[in-house]
Order: structure tokens, then sequence, then C-alpha cells
């Protein structure tokens, strides 16, 4: 049973967008190693962007700075 993290800063991705990216991770463990897709689970974490920090600065304030 295949298990996908997909993490994402909290940013407004729509229920759309989240759709796409589960069946896109799923549709290439199908493609490319086989899996079976009633067994390959998608997770999407939304992190704050006060909680993701890149280069030892916050996202919020690398957005501030855009």
């Amino acid at each position: 049973m295949p298990y996908i993290n997909i993490k994402i800063t909290k940013e407004g991705a729509t229920k759309e967008q989240k759709e796409k990216l589960i069946k896109g991770a799923t549709d290439l463990l199908v493609e490319v190693l086989g899996k079976n897709p009633a067994t390959t689970v998608v997770v999407i974490e939304e992190v704050d962007t006060d909680n993701w920090g890149i280069g030892g600065t916050q996202v919020t304030e690398l957005r501030k700075k855009s």
C-alpha cells in the first residue's frame, strides 16, 4: 500500500487543484511502479507559512518581500 505525503503551504489551493494532485500522484505510481490505485493513499498537508522556513526565513516573510 503506497503512501504519498504532499506538503504545501496553506495559501489557498482549491479543492480542484488538490483533486488533480491526488489523481496525478496516484497515476504516477501506477505508471512508474505498477501500483494498484485502489490501495494508493495520498495525503495533502497544508502548512501555515509561519511554520515553513526556507534559508532560515519564514515563508510569510519571504512572501512579503516578493
